[in-house]
């Protein structure tokens, strides 16, 4: 079994679900040992593959396991929010949870 770890290079996308991505979907509720998401959702993509995705009626969320999504999710949340988060500009958020570990602010 192998995880995957995000770095600097990669290519995160965060987008709406369509009716296209109703396999998706479910494959990712199927990883994630869950009932698959019912309402319209977001999904994070790490150089072009699906690894979560964020219900917006509920807030459930149905993830890659064998991925780090801890982050992604974060993203998504923070994305349906669309606005300023407590801790500043969604910006900067975002460049927070992209920083490396290792990096010092």
């Amino acid at each position: 079994m192998t995880t995957t770890t995000l770095t600097h290079t990669d290519a995160i996308a965060i987008r709406h679900a369509s009716d296209a991505d109703a396999r998706t979907l479910l494959d990712l509720a199927m990883l994630d040992d869950r009932e698959p998401l019912h309402g319209p959702a977001l999904i994070a993509e790490v150089n072009g593959v699906a690894r979560a995705a964020l219900d917006l009626h509920d807030g459930s969320v149905a993830a890659d396991p064998f991925a780090r999504t801890a982050d992604l999710v974060e993203l998504l949340k923070l994305h349906a929010q669309g606005t300023r988060s407590a801790g500043g500009s969604l910006r900067q958020r975002v460049v927070s949870l992209l920083r490396p570990a290792h990096a010092h602010a």
